[in-house]
Parts: structure tokens; C-alpha cells; sequence
């Protein structure tokens, strides 16, 4: 492995300080991890007749090549990414005097200092880092994608157009890896099931904290406390809403007071231990006994889901899914969630499967490995309170296997 540039003393052979194994740590094989997903990548850019991929997405750089810093931060500045081609080396650019972060990762063969454009980062010299940025792009092309056609997944327009101008031609990535991180090696698996776990430690520990008098924002740190004291990462979202802000959907967590017989709902989005996302919905009521109205919203959650659950099989349509899918009654359907089905893994991932009426994905088909979650909301249009439940799921051979077990409400 080859580094441009030393900014730090290796790491010591011997370390002084004790580390606490995380969540299911030991039954994981990094390597293969790390291999299977990078060559999920290049297979993908080989299907797609492209010889190179460059990511700025810290979710799509992780799963490439495994590495990780700052991944909020870069979500918004343009200041890390990583080159990967079919042939040739695995090159991160790292933020500055980062490189010591990832040189334990075997997988990067080359780590070079990030070259910056963005205006926070260079303001009146912004157009000179482009310059250098697209003259390092030249480079890379000249030697590993000849062809002069590069997938790169997020862009801003000046650096479209300057590579457009040298003859460079840019495609989507996000193609290139949704569809490689699609199916599940063992190892992601065993990822995701330590991630729903420390989610569901969470939920538990909300479900029995919850009590008239708290606010919304209270009861909402408890899943992220529970993240970060197990190895977690961040939050997605913070949707979380009680009583008439449950109605219509999509709230987030307040500084509301929730009271005795509220619902309250949320939805965790949760980066847990190893970048892998947990993303299960759930419905209390504060005091932990429903009414009749409340009951019936619950129930008929809860039937969409079991609906959903026993239609799917490896090798149905989407097209066919969505045409034998629970039937929403008209008066809730104004306030229909955003989609029945979706992919789950790093985060949120394709497909994304829409009512009926919504159009979207019909294409594709479930396949065995897939991890996918089923959603539903219930609240009628212009009624008081809705109940949102969401569960997680393999693909597994003769259907769906639940990966989400922190327990329904007992109604």
C-alpha cells in the first residue's frame, strides 16, 4: 500500500488502552465484508460497460471500501471521496490530515489528500482547486478509464461542466450502487441484526420510560443514547409525534407535552454499530391503554403489514405486488404513507414501492438476500390520531423472515 503523504506516527503495534467488543463483533469476518461489497461495485460498473466510479456519498464510499469520517459533515461538503476502478487501485481521497484513519483498511491501495472546490472550504480560490480537481480526474482517466465515461454519484454544476468540457463524460452512479448493495452477503446480515438489536434495546427501554409528562424530545434521545453507548452512528430522521401530531404523518419529535392516553409514534432510522441502518416503526400510548378509536387504527396497521408480508416471495414482480397489496380504505388514503415497500441496509435503499396511484418502481422483481421493510400508516383524513408501524425483513427462500422482534402492542 502506497501513501502520498506521512501527517502522523503509524499506529503502535502495541496499544495502551482497552477496547469493549461490540454487539455480535466477533462473528463478523471483516475482510470478507469488505471484499464482497467492492466487488459487488466493480461487477456492477462491468455490467453497466464503465470502467470507474468516483463517490462522494460517505454512504456509498463505506460500503466500497469500508472507511469512514465526518459522514454527516460530508454529506453537505464536497470533501472526501474515494476512485474506484475495475482495474487499477482503490484510492481514497481523505479530508485533510485524516490519512492515519483508514490505513489499516487493505482494501484502499492508495490515499491521497482530498482536492477541495467548494466555496466554505476555498472561497476566492474555488475555481482554482476546480482546476486542480479536474486535472487529477485527467490523470485518472488517462490511466484507468480510457473511455472517458466516469460514473460519479453526487456533483455539483461547475464540476459537470469543466469535466464536460474536457471531453469527460459523467453518469449517474447511483445506479451503479443501488443496485450492487441490493443483496446481502452473511456478514451484512449479522451487521443488520446487531444494528435492530441495539435499535430494539432502545424501543424497549422508551416503551417502559414513557410516562405523561415528558416531552417528545425526552422520549426521542432515549433511541439515540442507546446508539451511541453501543457503537451506533447517527439517526436519519427524528420522526416522532403523539397525540393529534401523529395526524398526518411525518412530524418530528417537539418539545410537546405528551399526556396521559396520546398515541405516540415513531420511526427510528437508525445508523446503528457497523454503518448498517435499523428502520422499525412503532405505536404506544402513553399509559399503555388504547381506546376503541385507537385499537382499530392499530389493527388495520397492523393487517397491512401481515397482508404484505405473506404475498412476498423470491421472483414476484413488484408489478404483481402491487396489484395483490392491502387495499386502503378511501378515507385514509389521502394520508397514505410514501410508499408500501422499501430496501433497507447501509440506509433507506431501492426499491421504493408506491400505492397504486403514486407510480414508481414496477420493474423489479424480490430476490432471495434482499432486506426490505414493509410500512404502514393509518390515520384518517382529517381524524384526530394515525398509528404508524414499520417491520424489517430478509428475503429469505420460500418468503419473508422477520428481522425486527421487539414486540407488537398486545390489543
Amino acid at each position: 500500500m502506497r501513501f502520498n503523504r506521512k501527517i502522523a506516527p503509524d499506529i503502535k503495534s502495541k496499544q495502551n488502552f482497552i477496547t469493549k467488543k461490540r454487539l455480535r463483533e466477533e462473528q463478523i469476518n471483516f475482510e470478507k465484508l469488505r471484499s464482497y461489497r467492492l466487488d459487488r461495485v466493480k461487477k456492477e460498473l462491468e455490467k453497466n460497460n464503465l470502467e470507474a466510479c468516483i463517490l462522494f456519498d460517505p454512504v456509498n464510499v463505506r460500503y466500497a471500501l469500508d472507511t469512514v469520517n465526518m459522514s454527516v459533515y460530508n454529506m453537505h461538503n464536497l470533501t472526501r471521496y474515494c476512485f474506484v476502478p475495475v482495474n487499477g487501485p482503490t484510492i481514497l481521497y481523505e479530508y485533510f490530515n485524516c490519512e492515519i484513519l483508514s490505513k489499516h483498511l487493505n482494501l484502499i491501495e492508495e490515499i491521497r489528500p482530498a482536492i477541495t472546490w467548494d466555496y466554505f472550504s476555498n472561497g476566492d480560490q474555488a475555481n482554482g482547486q476546480l482546476s486542480k480537481w479536474i486535472n487529477e480526474v485527467k490523470d485518472l482517466s488517462n490511466n484507468y478509464f480510457k473511455s472517458k465515461k466516469i460514473a460519479i454519484d453526487v456533483l455539483n454544476g461547475p464540476a459537470v461542466t469543466a469535466l464536460n468540457k474536457e471531453g469527460i463524460e459523467v453518469v449517474d452512479a447511483k445506479l451503479i450502487l443501488e443496485q450492487a448493495r441490493v443483496i446481502k452477503s452473511p456478514d451484512e446480515l449479522i451487521c443488520m441484526k446487531a444494528a435492530i438489536e441495539v435499535a430494539e434495546k432502545g424501543v424497549s427501554k422508551m416503551r417502559s420510560d414513557l410516562k405523561p409528562g415528558m416531552t417528545e424530545d425526552e422520549l426521542w434521545s432515549i433511541l439515540h443514547k442507546t446508539n451511541i453507548e453501543n457503537g451506533g452512528e447517527w439517526i436519519e430522521c427524528r420522526i416522532l409525534s403523539s397525540g393529534e401530531r401523529t395526524n398526518p404523518w411525518m412530524q418530528e419529535s417537539s418539545n410537546k407535552v405528551m399526556q396521559q392516553g396520546e398515541i405516540v409514534a415513531f420511526d427510528t432510522d437508525m445508523v446503528g454499530p457497523y454503518g448498517y441502518c435499523a428502520d422499525i416503526s412503532r405505536a404506544f400510548v402513553v399509559g399503555h391503554k388504547f381506546n376503541d378509536e385507537q385499537k382499530k387504527l392499530y389493527s388495520m396497521a397492523r393487517n397491512q403489514i401481515d397482508h404484505n408480508f405473506r404475498l412476498i416471495k423470491p421472483g414476484m414482480s413488484f408489478k404483481e405486488f402491487i396489484k395483490k397489496s392491502w387495499v386502503l380504505p378511501d378515507e385514509y388514503y389521502g394520508n397514505r404513507y410514501s410508499c408500501m415497500v422499501h430496501g433497507i441496509g447501509l440506509c433507506d435503499e431501492w426499491p421504493q414501492i408506491r400505492y397504486p396511484t403514486d407510480g414508481g418502481e414496477e420493474g423489479g422483481t424480490f430476490e432471495k438476500n434482499m432486506t426490505i421493510t414493509l410500512e404502514s400508516y393509518i390515520g384518517k383524513v382529517g381524524g384526530k390520531e394515525g398509528v404508524k408501524l414499520e417491520q424489517q425483513y430478509l428475503v429469505g427462500e420460500n418468503g419473508l423472515e422477520l428481522m425486527s422482534h421487539h414486540p407488537l402492542e398486545d390489543i
